[in-house]
């Protein structure tokens, strides 16, 4: 985020969200959404677009690192197609709370629940790499795309 900060990025993606184009998130990019998060013992503020924060995942092999199934709620247009396909992740953070105006999409790793994916009109956004998620993945920026 102080990099994001430093460049001006933050202004650029306020306005273009404003401006009511698509937007999608990855990983960190996903991350940096919600309201904040605590790495490391430093909070920070993220963008706010997704309202829950950010935190270490309570589990005891970090990173979650490999292939993860999900649960995708009714009504997701990201998903369409793909509710029982494996995704994956690398990650040892994870937002918890959320979105209670979008489609929330969440995985497991160990006992931690944490949101896998959120879909709020123009905005998407996913912990998981669809761009390493072989055809699964594929599908999912198509599903994107044609939603635009």
């Amino acid at each position: 985020m102080a990099g994001l900060r430093a460049a001006g990025g933050v202004e650029l993606i306020a306005d273009w969200v404003e401006a009511g184009k698509p937007l999608f998130g990855i990983c960190v990019g996903h991350q940096i959404l919600f309201e904040g998060g605590t790495e490391h013992g430093t909070d920070t503020p993220g963008l706010g677009l997704f309202p829950g924060s950010v935190v270490q995942l309570p589990a005891r092999r970090l990173p979650h690192m490999g292939w993860n199934t999900i649960a995708v709620p009714d009504g997701s247009r990201l998903f369409s197609g793909l509710e029982s396909e494996r995704f994956y992740f690398v990650h040892s953070y994870a937002a918890v709370g959320g979105p209670v105006d979008g489609v929330v999409t969440t995985a497991t790793h160990e006992s931690a629940t944490f949101i896998a994916a959120v879909e709020r009109g123009p905005v998407c956004s996913t912990q998981f790499h669809p761009e390493k998620s072989g055809a699964a993945g594929a599908r999912l920026i198509t599903n994107w795309l044609g939603s635009w």
